[in-house]
């Protein structure tokens, strides 16, 4: 059914949250306790929390406007309703901003969920995201993202749309871009954390899974 305001709606978050919430059956436990990183519209954090009851969840963001949190929660309740999702297994939004540390006090994760962050903003976010979720998951708890990415160390052709995407942010941002996954690799390797499964995704998209 369409979507109006006050109510957020992402178009794209809508076609991917289905093959990204078979990623997460396929590697996560029975139950657990997840954080989501810039939960957006909140549209994945509750298709999960329908599809995954048993799993507790924790949606941030970045929270520059005052009533930022406010309209996140509104969202994500909205949307638990419609995805069937019990709402008190989702926990308030808390703001979080990966650059700034420390993070914010939360107890310990089994994992950390974050989508379509690191190629739209600073590349200092991604060293910031990997050190951060490493400081915050359990002894054996798993960071998952979901995003475009670039794999020259693969010899994977780039996708033609991913190129043409991949300008395009440039030219609204210079510090964006779509990433080299052997860069990101890297980062995730200076914080303990290392590349343990690779999922391809619809629309030239991959799911990546790091541990320890």
């Amino acid at each position: 059914m369409p979507i109006s305001p006050p109510y957020r709606h992402s178009p794209a978050a809508d076609r991917n949250k289905g093959p990204i919430l078979d990623v997460l059956h396929d590697v996560l436990g029975a139950s657990g306790h997840a954080l989501e990183i810039a939960s957006g519209t909140g549209q994945h954090i509750a298709h999960f929390a329908a599809g995954l009851p048993s799993w507790r969840w924790q949606p941030s963001d970045q929270a520059e406007a005052p009533d930022a949190l406010t309209a996140l929660d509104a969202d994500i309740g909205f949307y638990c309703q419609q995805e069937g999702a019990d709402g008190a297994r989702v926990q308030p939004a808390i703001a979080l901003d990966v650059l700034i540390k420390p993070w914010p006090t939360m107890g310990r994760f089994n994992a950390i969920y974050c989508a379509n962050m690191l190629h739209i903003a600073p590349w200092a976010c991604c060293a910031a995201l990997f050190q951060g979720a490493a400081q915050q998951l359990q002894a054996d708890g798993l960071l998952i993202t979901y995003g475009p990415y670039f794999e020259a160390d693969r010899n994977v052709p780039p996708a033609a749309g991913n190129v043409a995407f991949d300008a395009d942010l440039r030219a609204r941002d210079p510090q964006w871009g779509i990433r080299q996954l052997a860069d990101v690799e890297r980062e995730a390797e200076a914080a303990g954390l290392h590349l343990q499964r690779r999922f391809e995704l619809p629309a030239n998209n991959l799911c990546l899974v790091f541990g320890r």
